[in-house]
Parts: C-alpha cells; sequence; structure tokens
C-alpha cells in the first residue's frame, strides 16, 4: 500500500540544471549553501521538526536502513517513518546510532470486521516504540462503506478506540490519515471520527497531496478546522489543479502550490508538530530529490522569518 496512492513509480524529474541554478542562487542569496545542516530547524522561521518519509528515501543506493539514515543526517532531515511494522527494531537501531528520530508507523486499520482490522504485527511495533514521541499513523479503509461515509462511523470509532488502547500501553498517540479512495479520505472526516473516539491521544493528520486530490478548496478553512487534533502534516511540491499523482507529489522546488505560505499559515496557527516531506512516486535519486526539497525547506524558513509566510 503506498501512502501518495496510485502507482506513478519511474516518473522523471521535471526540472533540471536551470532550477537548479535558481535555487543555488537563491540559497546563496539568503546567506546558506545547498545541503548545508548548519542553519538547522529552529534557526529561522520554520521550528517544526523536518522528517523524509519513507517513501522518499530508498533507491539501488540506499536499500538498507543504515544507507537511509546516512542520508538523512547528512541532508539536515531529522528522521523517518516506516511503512508498515515490519524491521521497526532494526530501524529504530539504526537512527539511534546517528541522533535521529522516529516519527511515526504507518499501518493500515479496517472497518470490516469479518477479517482482521489491523497488522498482526502491531503489538510487537507498539512494544517496540515504547517511550519513543511517535504516533501510530492510521489510514481508514472499507469494502462497506463509500469514502467519507458517516455510516461508517460507529465502526471506526471502536476499532480506532481499540489501537488507542493498545498504543497507550507504551505512550504513543493515534493520528488518523486522510488518503485518496479510502474510506477515511478527507480531513473533515478525520476530524469527525477523532471528536467521536474522543480521546487525547487521536488526533489527525493534515496531507497536502490527498487534500489537494480530493478537494483543493478552502485551505486555511481546513487547517483551521483541524487545529484543535492536528498531530501531523505532510508537505511536497505539487501543481495547483494537478490530477494525478506525477503533478500532486513532486520534490519541494517544483510546483505551483505555495508550500511556504501553508507554513506560514501552520505557524500563525502555533502549529509545533512534525511535518513529514511525502515522497512516492517521485522515482530518480532520492539523495538528489532528499537535497532539492531540504534546500527549499530552508528558503521557506527564510522566507517565513523575514513575514512572507501567508497565502490565501
Amino acid at each position: 500500500m503506498a501512502k501518495g496512492g496510485g502507482n506513478s513509480k519511474g516518473k522523471s524529474m521535471k526540472t533540471g540544471h536551470g532550477m537548479s541554478c535558481v535555487i543555488a542562487a537563491i540559497l546563496a542569496c539568503l546567506g546558506l549553501t545547498r545541503g548545508s545542516a548548519a542553519e538547522g530547524p529552529n534557526a529561522t522561521g520554520v521550528t517544526n521538526p523536518f522528517f523524509a518519509m519513507c517513501t522518499g528515501t530508498r533507491d539501488a543506493a540506499h536499500e538498507t536502513f543504515a544507507a537511509q539514515a546516512d542520508m538523512l543526517k547528512e541532508l539536515g532531515y531529522q528522521g523517518t517513518d516506516q511503512m508498515g511494522t515490519a524491521g521497526i527494531p532494526e530501524l529504530l537501531a539504526e537512527l539511534d546510532e546517528r541522533g535521529l528520530r522516529f516519527f511515526a508507523v504507518y499501518t493500515e486499520v479496517k472497518i470490516d470486521p469479518d477479517g482482521p482490522q489491523w497488522d498482526t504485527g502491531l503489538e510487537d511495533a507498539i512494544e517496540a516504540l515504547k517511550g519513543r514521541d511517535a504516533v501510530l499513523w492510521l489510514p481508514v479503509t472499507s469494502k462497506r462503506f463509500a469514502p467519507s461515509s458517516p455510516k461508517g462511523d460507529e465502526d471506526a470509532v471502536a476499532v480506532i478506540r481499540r489501537v488507542a488502547e493498545m498504543g497507550a500501553k507504551s505512550g504513543l498517540r493515534v493520528a488518523l490519515y486522510p488518503h485518496t479512495g479510502h474510506w477515511l479520505e478527507r480531513v473533515e472526516d478525520a476530524v469527525r471520527v477523532a471528536q467521536k473516539v474522543n480521546r487525547p491521544d487521536v488526533g489527525v493528520t493534515f496531507n497536502l497531496c490527498h487534500w489537494l486530490k480530493v478537494d483543493g478548496e478552502d485551505l486555511r478553512a481546513k487547517l483551521e478546522l483541524a487545529k484543535p487534533h492536528l498531530f501531523m502534516v505532510t508537505v511536497n511540491g505539487a501543481e495547483v489543479g494537478g490530477t494525478d499523482w506525477s503533478t500532486l507529489i513532486q520534490t519541494l522546488d517544483q510546483g505551483t502550490f505555495d508550500v511556504c505560505g501553508l507554513l506560514g499559515m501552520l505557524k500563525e496557527m502555533d502549529y509545533k508538530g512534525p511535518i513529514g516531506l511525502q515522497g512516492y512516486g517521485i522515482g530518480g535519486d532520492v539523495s538528489a530529490n532528499l537535497l532539492r526539497s531540504m534546500d527549499a525547506w530552508r528558503i521557506c524558513q527564510k522566507r517565513i522569518a523575514v513575514g512572507g509566510s501567508t497565502n490565501e
């Protein structure tokens, strides 16, 4: 299962040497250098922990957790997540060795009672994550209920409460994950269900690419709706009006959507939680992709620090 949605692997980068030169020139004007981690996320206007989602950290040169952790450390990311429950102890060991953080385990829950409703390895993963400031990232699927249908709320609330109770034993929180085509598809669905679950350790995620895919309207209103329950945010470069993942998931230096404006809104709302970089399906050299996105992240830091933060 892919956090980005449909299969768009192997798509090529749209910008080349020209965009790289522009980024380099902007960084020079701002007093930054490409790939430099010295500036750090707390040095400017964006203070949120910034991590690279595992959807964009693996290629032929970075097959192992050790290689991925080395790359993230070098590029200045604060850690990563994991899709599914397999391999978490091994990943944790590599992250710990480099002073990096594990942010979330993405693990699907189902509201169809005729089979397993969560990953059979979830309890072991929860035990391995005991005492860490991590979340259980829950997309919610169903064969019985249409996307966004409130008819599934009762079943969803019951399953999510059970998972939250398991997570609470290790001090973990639950962040519902809106995903295109799933029963829990929209951020307002996540808010509605979180309110019905009514636990302080159950909140929601705002996923930029999925919001653009299924909605794309009234950004500030959707963020304000999510604000009381907002545990996680994911971002990426994207084209306004894009319709497929090749246009809706790009490196941060690409696309016409104003990601700096989104980050500025989150700062105004006093959102201090983690922000993950979505990388599903971008393809190519993941180290180069992550470097480009880190450069663009630092440009946003500077822009927000000097007050050019918001986009209506």
